[in-house]
């Protein structure tokens, strides 16, 4: 059986010790060594002692110098990379970072009047939802004559997920007035903007990359072909439930799930020729969610009525990191025992969860809360 080795499966290494009380010491035993072996006196350095003093802060330039010695060897490995170097290392494999995308959604345009001849809306003008975020249509859109409405895509000016989550009609202003223009809005919820590939990211491409040095095939291969696509995939499966055919479901960051715009380009990217093996059928789709009730009470020790406040927001916060974890993953179980142990953490007494209950997740599905009740129950003694 083949195992995947990943990089937190690496052991931790140093080229260099660090550690500071030893650098010390032999610096000291190093000082009183040769001070007998030039005068035949045998001389111990006491703390106070100003030369073991000197010889302390020269042990602490020692240790400095040592700590970037080690960090700087650390850089020529994939688990310790940071940012240049890391690109350096991705190079090896022709695997650059994923730089910072727009949003994109599509628009349609009411004319206040029907127009007897063709009239052109020009590539470049703007619309917008308001407070300086602006879009520009992609291509010179042709209005056929009689026609009084058209749709067109346009795409976010500004880079990253800042013109994401536009839902329809929000996108309604007209920022480069049409003569013949009465209205505008989006038909679709903008998507698709995503911010610089983040270095863990990068960093588990670059290891898949040995996976795409043929055309896809494995499972390993279609993973790396899709996160290619794009910085905001977050989780993959891959499935094939009869010969030639290949299911690749896909999640986003923060458990996301991703609308039918950005599976079409997934898709379309996947099933280039040079990237899909001329026999398999590609398939791009959503996991399909199965929704789950969270009703928890917790309560806090009577000991910590001091601190309450702290106490109820560190553990209302580990309630929404809890949804947040469960949705992150294809295939998660419903986990309410992760739940109980992370609330238990944050300094609740106890916890009392009626729902969710576990329940076992299927290998192309995703667990998503559909409603919270979270009750503070009250302070208990010990």
């Amino acid at each position: 059986m083949k195992l995947t080795l990943t990089l937190k499966d690496l052991p931790e290494i140093n080229f260099v010790n660090t550690d500071v009380n030893q650098i010390l010491n032999e610096t000291i035993s190093s000082y009183e060594k040769a001070y007998f072996e030039s005068t035949g006196i045998k001389k111990k350095l006491y703390p106070g002692d100003p030369i073991r003093i000197w010889l302390y802060s020269q042990a602490l330039r020692e240790f400095q110098l040592r700590v970037l010695i080690d960090d700087a060897a650390k850089q020529n490995l994939l688990k310790y990379a940071r940012k240049d170097y890391l690109e350096h290392l991705g190079a090896f494999s022709n695997t650059g970072i994923l730089k910072a995308k727009p949003a994109t959604t599509n628009m349609k345009l009411i004319l206040s009047k029907i127009i007897p001849t063709n009239e052109v809306v020009p590539a470049g003008t703007r619309v917008s939802p308001g407070n300086d975020i602006y879009f520009t249509v992609d291509d010179d859109v042709v209005i056929p004559a009689g026609n009084q409405e058209v749709t067109f895509s346009v795409t976010c000016a500004q880079f990253g997920t800042i013109g994401n989550g536009f839902t329809p009609g929000q996108i309604n202003i007209l920022v480069d007035p049409l003569p013949w223009g009465s209205s505008v809005e989006n038909i679709d919820t903008s998507h698709g903007g995503s911010d610089e590939e983040d270095a863990d990211s990068y960093r588990d491409r670059i290891q898949l990359a040995p996976e795409g040095f043929s055309v896809a095939g494995p499972e390993g291969a279609y993973k790396y072909f899709a996160k290619q696509h794009s910085a905001l995939i977050s989780d993959l499966q891959i499935s094939s439930e009869s010969p030639g055919e290949v299911n690749v479901s896909v999640l986003l960051q923060n458990g996301e799930i991703p609308n039918e715009s950005f599976l079409v380009g997934l898709g379309t990217h996947l099933n280039d020729k040079n990237i899909r093996p001329l026999t398999d059928k590609v398939s791009v789709t959503a996991p399909e969610v199965i929704n789950y009730d969270l009703n928890i009470t917790y309560y806090i020790k009577t000991s910590d009525s001091g601190v309450e406040s702290q106490v109820i927001e560190h553990v209302e916060k580990a309630i929404k990191d809890y949804i947040v974890w469960q949705r992150l993953k294809i295939g998660r179980d419903i986990n309410p025992s992760h739940l109980i142990s992370e609330v238990i953490k944050a300094e609740a007494k106890r916890v009392e969860v009626v729902s969710p209950v576990f329940a076992s997740i299927g290998s192309n599905e995703v667990a998503i809360a559909s409603s919270e009740n979270i009750t503070y129950g009250g302070l208990e003694d010990e």
